[in-house]
Protein backbone atom coordinates (compact mmCIF):
# COMPACT_ATOMS: atom_id res chain seq x y z
CA UNK A 1 0.00 0.00 0.00
CA UNK A 2 1.73 3.46 -0.77
CA UNK A 3 1.73 6.33 1.50
CA UNK A 4 0.37 9.62 0.32
CA UNK A 5 2.21 12.87 1.90
CA UNK A 6 -0.06 14.89 2.98
CA UNK A 7 -0.28 18.30 1.63
CA UNK A 8 -1.50 19.56 5.27
CA UNK A 9 1.27 21.62 6.94
CA UNK A 10 3.14 19.21 9.37
CA UNK A 11 6.19 19.93 11.25
CA UNK A 12 7.67 17.05 9.64
CA UNK A 13 7.53 18.09 5.60
CA UNK A 14 7.17 14.81 4.26
CA UNK A 15 4.51 13.16 7.17
CA UNK A 16 2.21 10.98 5.76
CA UNK A 17 -0.84 10.77 5.06
CA UNK A 18 -2.28 7.57 7.22
CA UNK A 19 -5.35 8.44 8.16
CA UNK A 20 -7.33 6.23 5.97
CA UNK A 21 -4.74 3.26 6.85
CA UNK A 22 -4.85 3.75 10.44
CA UNK A 23 -9.05 3.80 10.22
CA UNK A 24 -8.40 0.11 7.95
CA UNK A 25 -6.30 -1.01 10.80
CA UNK A 26 -9.02 -0.48 13.62
CA UNK A 27 -11.44 -2.40 11.57
CA UNK A 28 -9.00 -5.54 11.45
CA UNK A 29 -9.20 -8.51 13.14
CA UNK A 30 -5.62 -9.90 14.05
CA UNK A 31 -4.06 -11.67 11.18
CA UNK A 32 -1.93 -11.62 7.73
CA UNK A 33 -3.34 -8.53 6.42
CA UNK A 34 -3.48 -6.31 9.44
CA UNK A 35 0.26 -7.35 10.59
CA UNK A 36 0.93 -5.82 6.52
CA UNK A 37 -0.67 -2.69 7.29
CA UNK A 38 0.46 -2.00 10.45
CA UNK A 39 4.16 -2.56 9.46
CA UNK A 40 3.53 -0.73 6.06
CA UNK A 41 2.36 2.55 8.73
CA UNK A 42 5.52 1.83 10.76
CA UNK A 43 7.68 2.21 8.00
CA UNK A 44 6.27 5.37 6.79
CA UNK A 45 6.19 7.70 9.89
CA UNK A 46 10.28 5.64 10.41
CA UNK A 47 11.82 9.04 8.88
CA UNK A 48 10.04 10.81 11.43
CA UNK A 49 11.54 8.51 14.28
CA UNK A 50 14.65 9.24 13.21
CA UNK A 51 13.95 13.18 13.20
CA UNK A 52 13.29 13.07 16.47
CA UNK A 53 16.40 10.11 17.70
CA UNK A 54 18.38 13.22 15.95
CA UNK A 55 17.52 15.30 18.45
CA UNK A 56 19.18 13.58 21.04
CA UNK A 57 22.78 12.26 19.10
CA UNK A 58 25.29 14.82 20.85
CA UNK A 59 24.39 13.28 24.57
CA UNK A 60 26.53 10.33 24.67
CA UNK A 61 24.44 7.73 23.01
CA UNK A 62 25.05 6.09 19.57
CA UNK A 63 22.79 7.08 16.74
CA UNK A 64 22.40 4.08 15.48
CA UNK A 65 20.74 2.88 19.33
CA UNK A 66 18.59 6.08 19.50
CA UNK A 67 17.04 5.20 16.20
CA UNK A 68 16.59 1.95 17.85
CA UNK A 69 14.88 3.19 20.84
CA UNK A 70 12.81 5.91 18.85
CA UNK A 71 11.15 2.79 16.35
CA UNK A 72 10.06 0.92 19.76
CA UNK A 73 8.26 4.41 20.49
CA UNK A 74 6.78 4.66 16.98
CA UNK A 75 5.60 0.97 17.42
CA UNK A 76 4.11 1.34 21.06
CA UNK A 77 2.32 4.98 19.36
CA UNK A 78 1.07 2.99 16.32
CA UNK A 79 -0.38 -0.05 18.58
CA UNK A 80 -2.21 2.92 20.96
CA UNK A 81 -3.32 5.23 18.94
CA UNK A 82 -7.42 5.22 18.11
CA UNK A 83 -8.27 6.86 15.21
CA UNK A 84 -11.60 7.70 17.02
CA UNK A 85 -10.47 10.39 18.92
CA UNK A 86 -10.23 12.64 16.03
CA UNK A 87 -6.49 13.85 16.83
CA UNK A 88 -3.74 13.89 14.24
CA UNK A 89 -1.39 10.60 14.77
CA UNK A 90 1.83 13.13 14.62
CA UNK A 91 0.89 14.77 17.53
CA UNK A 92 0.17 11.55 19.96
CA UNK A 93 3.54 10.18 18.16
CA UNK A 94 5.55 12.47 18.81
CA UNK A 95 5.40 13.04 22.54
CA UNK A 96 5.17 9.32 22.68
CA UNK A 97 8.80 8.56 20.67
CA UNK A 98 10.25 11.51 22.50
CA UNK A 99 9.29 9.84 25.90
CA UNK A 100 10.76 6.65 25.08
CA UNK A 101 14.27 8.36 23.77
CA UNK A 102 14.31 10.18 27.68
CA UNK A 103 13.17 6.96 29.42
CA UNK A 104 16.14 5.40 27.57
CA UNK A 105 18.56 8.09 29.21
CA UNK A 106 16.76 8.15 32.42
CA UNK A 107 17.07 4.54 32.98
CA UNK A 108 20.40 3.17 31.15
CA UNK A 109 22.47 6.28 30.38
CA UNK A 110 23.44 7.65 33.93
CA UNK A 111 26.07 6.03 35.53
CA UNK A 112 24.73 6.90 39.13
CA UNK A 113 20.79 6.62 40.36
CA UNK A 114 20.03 10.33 39.49
CA UNK A 115 16.06 11.32 41.38
CA UNK A 116 14.30 11.96 38.50
CA UNK A 117 13.35 15.46 39.83
CA UNK A 118 17.16 16.52 39.38
CA UNK A 119 16.97 14.84 36.12
CA UNK A 120 14.59 17.15 34.94
CA UNK A 121 16.44 20.21 36.52
CA UNK A 122 19.33 19.14 34.28
CA UNK A 123 16.91 19.07 31.15
CA UNK A 124 15.34 22.67 31.65
CA UNK A 125 19.32 24.28 32.72
CA UNK A 126 20.21 22.56 29.29
CA UNK A 127 17.47 23.91 27.11
CA UNK A 128 17.47 27.35 28.83
CA UNK A 129 21.26 27.50 28.09
CA UNK A 130 20.93 26.52 24.41
CA UNK A 131 18.10 29.02 24.31
CA UNK A 132 20.39 32.07 26.00
CA UNK A 133 23.48 30.99 23.71
CA UNK A 134 21.68 32.24 20.31
CA UNK A 135 20.63 35.49 22.34
CA UNK A 136 24.20 36.85 24.11
CA UNK A 137 26.98 35.11 21.44
CA UNK A 138 30.27 35.25 23.05
CA UNK A 139 29.99 33.91 26.59
CA UNK A 140 27.84 31.69 28.84
CA UNK A 141 24.61 32.20 30.22
CA UNK A 142 24.86 33.32 34.04
CA UNK A 143 22.87 31.61 36.72
CA UNK A 144 20.97 34.34 37.21
CA UNK A 145 20.47 34.51 33.75
CA UNK A 146 19.24 30.93 33.23
CA UNK A 147 17.38 31.17 36.40
CA UNK A 148 14.99 34.36 35.14
CA UNK A 149 14.97 32.72 31.14
CA UNK A 150 13.55 29.02 32.61
CA UNK A 151 11.68 30.13 35.64
CA UNK A 152 13.60 28.61 38.18
CA UNK A 153 15.39 29.11 41.52
CA UNK A 154 19.14 29.69 41.31
CA UNK A 155 19.73 27.33 43.37
CA UNK A 156 17.55 24.54 41.51
CA UNK A 157 19.53 26.08 38.79
CA UNK A 158 23.11 25.34 40.27
CA UNK A 159 21.40 21.42 41.06
CA UNK A 160 20.86 21.07 37.50
CA UNK A 161 23.95 22.24 36.39
CA UNK A 162 25.94 20.31 38.43
CA UNK A 163 24.02 16.98 37.03
CA UNK A 164 24.93 18.32 33.21
CA UNK A 165 28.33 17.67 34.31
CA UNK A 166 27.17 14.27 36.00
CA UNK A 167 25.99 12.43 33.25
CA UNK A 168 28.89 10.00 33.63
CA UNK A 169 31.61 9.12 35.52
CA UNK A 170 35.24 9.39 35.20
CA UNK A 171 37.53 6.72 35.55
CA UNK A 172 40.10 6.99 38.42
CA UNK A 173 42.83 5.62 36.42
CA UNK A 174 41.85 8.69 34.34
CA UNK A 175 44.84 11.09 33.48
CA UNK A 176 44.22 14.77 34.40
CA UNK A 177 44.09 17.41 31.84
CA UNK A 178 47.40 19.38 31.70
CA UNK A 179 49.34 16.49 33.12
CA UNK A 180 52.32 14.85 31.93
CA UNK A 181 54.01 12.66 34.23
CA UNK A 182 50.92 10.17 33.92
CA UNK A 183 48.95 12.05 37.27
CA UNK A 184 46.08 10.68 37.36
CA UNK A 185 42.47 11.07 39.75
CA UNK A 186 43.26 8.72 41.89
CA UNK A 187 46.59 10.22 42.91
CA UNK A 188 44.63 13.50 43.90
CA UNK A 189 41.88 11.93 46.45
CA UNK A 190 42.82 11.91 50.10
CA UNK A 191 42.77 8.81 51.96
CA UNK A 192 41.66 8.11 55.94
CA UNK A 193 44.26 9.79 58.16
CA UNK A 194 45.78 7.32 60.67
CA UNK A 195 46.00 10.25 63.57
CA UNK A 196 42.19 10.81 63.43
CA UNK A 197 41.98 7.97 66.02
CA UNK A 198 45.14 9.03 67.94
CA UNK A 199 42.92 12.35 68.51
CA UNK A 200 40.38 10.47 69.84
CA UNK A 201 41.88 8.15 71.90
CA UNK A 202 43.70 11.50 72.99
CA UNK A 203 40.37 13.36 73.91
CA UNK A 204 39.35 10.43 75.76
CA UNK A 205 42.57 9.78 78.13
CA UNK A 206 43.14 13.76 78.73
CA UNK A 207 40.43 13.89 81.80
CA UNK A 208 41.84 10.61 83.50
CA UNK A 209 45.43 11.42 83.28
CA UNK A 210 44.32 14.51 85.03
CA UNK A 211 42.40 13.23 87.99
CA UNK A 212 46.18 10.92 88.59
CA UNK A 213 48.18 12.25 91.96
CA UNK A 214 50.32 14.61 90.44
CA UNK A 215 53.87 12.32 90.67
CA UNK A 216 52.06 9.79 88.78
CA UNK A 217 51.10 12.44 85.91
CA UNK A 218 54.91 13.49 86.02
CA UNK A 219 56.41 9.85 86.05
CA UNK A 220 54.06 9.57 82.51
CA UNK A 221 55.02 12.84 81.12
CA UNK A 222 58.59 11.87 81.57
CA UNK A 223 57.99 8.46 80.04
CA UNK A 224 56.02 8.93 77.31
CA UNK A 225 56.48 12.75 76.41
CA UNK A 226 60.36 12.99 77.51
CA UNK A 227 61.47 10.09 76.37
CA UNK A 228 63.29 9.10 79.54
CA UNK A 229 64.33 5.45 80.41
CA UNK A 230 62.98 4.35 83.87
CA UNK A 231 66.56 4.76 85.38
CA UNK A 232 66.47 8.22 84.89
CA UNK A 233 63.42 8.77 85.98
CA UNK A 234 63.98 6.89 89.18
CA UNK A 235 67.30 8.89 90.19
CA UNK A 236 65.33 12.07 89.18
CA UNK A 237 62.05 11.13 91.56
CA UNK A 238 65.15 9.26 94.17
CA UNK A 239 63.17 5.87 93.93
CA UNK A 240 63.66 2.78 92.74
CA UNK A 241 63.57 2.12 88.88
CA UNK A 242 61.36 -1.29 90.23
CA UNK A 243 58.89 1.79 92.00
CA UNK A 244 58.71 3.27 88.55
CA UNK A 245 58.21 0.00 86.92
CA UNK A 246 55.27 -0.96 88.86
CA UNK A 247 53.69 2.93 89.13
CA UNK A 248 53.99 3.10 84.94
CA UNK A 249 51.88 -0.23 84.87
CA UNK A 250 49.69 0.68 87.46
CA UNK A 251 49.04 3.92 86.47
CA UNK A 252 48.23 3.20 82.66
CA UNK A 253 45.87 -0.12 83.62
CA UNK A 254 43.61 2.19 85.41
CA UNK A 255 43.65 4.88 83.31
CA UNK A 256 42.57 2.30 79.99
CA UNK A 257 39.99 0.48 82.54
CA UNK A 258 38.53 3.74 83.37
CA UNK A 259 38.39 4.85 79.16
CA UNK A 260 36.93 1.87 77.98
CA UNK A 261 34.44 1.75 80.84
CA UNK A 262 33.18 5.17 79.94
CA UNK A 263 33.36 4.18 76.38
CA UNK A 264 30.22 1.14 77.45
Amino acid sequence: MAMRTSAKHHPHDDAPDTADAFRRLAGLPDGPERETLRGEIIEAWLPMADRLAGRFRSRGESFDDLRQVAALGLVKAVDRYDPERGNAFESYAVPTITGEIKRHFRDHMWTLHVPRRVQELRNRVRFASQDLSQTIPGRRPTVAEIAEHARMSEEDVLTGLEALESFTALSLDAELPGSEDGYSLSDALGSPDPALETVVDRESVAPRLAALPERERAILYMRFFGDMTQSRIAEQLGISQMHVSRLISRCCGLVREQVLKDGT
